[in-house]
């Protein structure tokens, strides 16, 4: 889950659902929908406007805290096992 604070969709939260590294973008469901215009096809018999998610830069995502529900910084620390993990800044929970 992350929460967008910059852009036409800021303030909002939604889950990703793709990361594009290379161009260091996320397709966040449900935000920065675009129109898509589309000709008949065999899936899309009727054709028309369709609207889809567009990735969104990760300079404009922050994480949200699992205990909290708030945006948060990410830390990392070792763990009982001695495993590196992604922690919460303001709440110090690990994030999965």
């Amino acid at each position: 889950m992350v929460y967008v604070n910059a852009g036409d969709d800021k303030g909002q939260t939604g889950r990703v659902l793709k990361v594009i590294p290379e161009d260091q973008k996320a397709v966040v469901e449900g935000l920065n929908l675009v129109s898509k215009h589309t000709k008949p096809n065999a899936k899309n018999t009727q054709g028309g406007i369709v609207k889809k998610e567009a990735p969104i830069h990760i300079s404009n995502l922050q994480v949200l805290d699992p205990k909290t529900g708030k945006a948060t910084r990410i830390g990392r620390t070792r763990n009982a096992e001695g495993k590196l993990v992604r922690i919460s800044k303001k709440s110090g929970e690990e994030i999965k």
